[in-house]
């Protein structure tokens, strides 16, 4: 999976973790948030691949490198709704 799988995987993730994160509703403008949570989810999954590929942890398509991107995304977009709510 090259860079345009990981942009797209980390936009799908982030935009459905946004989605259906239970503090979204309490937040103003949430479709406003929802597009934040999805380019949290993207920037995450870009640095998880870096890291990666820099530890050596594991190479590209490896099935690891799918849920490494989308544990960072999932965790970075819980925080970022979290301390969206939190305003």
């Amino acid at each position: 999976m090259g860079w345009p799988g990981i942009v797209f995987l980390g936009l799908v993730v982030g935009l459905a973790a946004g989605w259906l994160h239970p503090l979204r509703r309490s937040v103003s403008r949430p479709f406003g948030r929802i597009w934040a949570a999805g380019l949290a989810g993207v920037v995450a999954a870009m640095v998880a691949k870096m890291l990666g590929n820099i530890t050596g942890a594991f190479h590209d398509g490896d099935s690891l490198e799918w849920l490494v991107c989308v544990l960072f995304a999932l965790v970075a977009v819980t925080v970022t709704v979290g301390l969206a709510a939190r305003r």
